[in-house]
């Protein structure tokens, strides 16, 4: 309602950008634009939803119960090699300790520079072109957002299966 209300942008993909302004990183002209007057509003954005995630997990799922996850699933992943199913996020997958793996490391930073370039080639983050573009009917969303599947359909069913067996 505020977003509506105040005439603002909704937009998460463009934080690092305005943080990165923000910490004044040098004659980079990337970064070279008035943050506070263009970007001050989703750094409050951001940083609310990064708290409304925790005090939701909090809430919700405080105590650590085992997620409610179709039975495909999770033979799925335990045919992967992932048989821990407590919390909101597997374990064996997210947890400081599987940071020592090389193969997590590789897809957490290739991962996150696709995401992060992927996100400002396009013009927005998947959730942005899924949510937002699809609503106003804008055709560079549609295609984004097909890109977004088919790329998530490859990592699911052709990289996954071979990277997660190799965790163990």
């Amino acid at each position: 309602m505020l977003l509506f209300l105040g005439n603002k942008l909704f937009g998460v993909s463009e934080n690092l950008r305005h943080i990165c302004a923000a910490c004044n990183l040098g004659e980079i002209k990337f970064f070279d634009y008035d943050w506070k007057g263009k970007g001050l509003w989703n750094l409050f954005f951001i940083g609310g939803t990064v708290i409304g995630g925790f005090l939701a997990n909090d809430v919700f799922n405080g105590d650590g119960d085992i997620i409610d996850i179709s039975h495909n699933t999770v033979s799925t992943l335990q045919s992967m090699g992932i048989h821990s199913f407590n919390g909101l996020l597997p374990g064996q997958i997210f947890s400081w300790s599987s940071l020592s793996h090389p193969a997590v490391v590789l897809i957490l930073v290739g991962g996150g520079f696709l995401i992060g370039f992927g996100s400002r080639y396009a013009g927005g983050c998947t959730s942005g072109h899924a949510i937002s573009g699809l609503a106003d009917l804008q055709i560079g969303s549609l295609i984004a957002v097909i890109g977004f599947f088919i790329g998530g359909l490859i990592m699911t069913y052709f990289i996954l299966p071979f990277l997660l067996p190799t965790l163990h």
